[in-house]
């Protein structure tokens, strides 16, 4: 799934293309403190000293997705081939698979009320969604802070002993996301002011060029050279789930309904 659709998207990215404003093709650097299986004819070591403590890595060319960009294409792509929105409560799939719920203002929509198939990517909803009701599902608080940088044009991560990500990502816009945090089960939904302090931290370490360029031309940068940058400091809880993804489909209903969540 990774691999076909990284080729997916490396053909969207390609210069030129419709879709090349939701990417930045960059150069990408990848260090781990704990003992990585070796990589494959593909990889190549870098060249570099590798930060802190860690005693493997590896550099390649890839691609970051500039993520409320991207969302933008898919759904004009989508409308343009004849898509219509509606927004509804759902409390059940039966409800969407018989076409019986009810739009806004409370009224049917029979423009819908017959689907040819239910997709379900309920996220954490899945959860609690009538007819789905998985268990296997828990959020994966993670927190990052988004800076504007347009200097940096490559990417970074270290994984350190305790499952810390540090990670150094710039889209084509020129803001860079600086994370992040991995906290299972922690339903807390808004910025802790500390873990962005420990994120910025953690990125100016491991990636210095991160601060203002005059700044750095003078002196070494600091925390809070970084304020100055700072966009918004992002949280989100990831659908994680027990078992890893759900991806099947249900064929003993009216219709097909598939799963994708997880």
């Amino acid at each position: 799934m990774d691999f076909e659709t990284f080729q997916m998207m490396w053909e969207l990215s390609a210069p030129g293309g419709p879709a090349e404003k939701c990417f930045l093709r960059l150069n990408q650097e990848e260090y781990h403190c704990e003992e990585r299986p070796k990589p494959d004819i593909l990889e190549m070591m870098p060249d570099e000293a590798w930060p802190g403590r860690a005693v493997d890595g590896i550099a390649f060319t890839t691609l970051t997705i500039d993520t409320p960009v991207y969302l933008d294409y898919l759904m004009s792509r989508f409308v343009k081939g004849g898509g219509s929105v509606v927004r509804a409560s759902v409390q059940h799939i039966d409800a969407l698979v018989d076409g019986t719920y009810s739009i806004s203002d409370d009224t049917e929509s029979p423009e819908l009320a017959s689907p040819h198939a239910v997709v379900v990517c309920a996220g954490l909803g899945a959860r609690t969604l009538g007819g789905v009701e998985d268990e296997n599902v828990y959020p994966i608080r993670g927190q990052t802070v988004l800076l504007r940088a347009p200097w940096v044009r490559f990417g970074r991560t270290l994984s350190s002993e305790d499952g810390t990500w540090t990670y150094i990502m710039p889209r084509k816009s020129g803001d860079l996301i600086v994370g992040g945090t991995i906290e299972p089960n922690d339903w807390y939904p808004a910025p802790r002011p500390e873990t962005t302090r420990d994120i910025l931290e953690r990125g100016l370490t491991l990636c210095p060029d991160i601060a203002p360029p005059d700044i750095r031309a003078v002196r070494d940068a600091t925390i809070d050279d970084l304020v100055p940058t700072i966009i918004e400091e992002g949280c989100g809880l990831r659908p994680g789930r027990k078992g890893g993804i759900r991806l099947e489909v249900e064929s003993g209903r009216k219709v097909p309904v598939m799963y994708n969540y997880g």
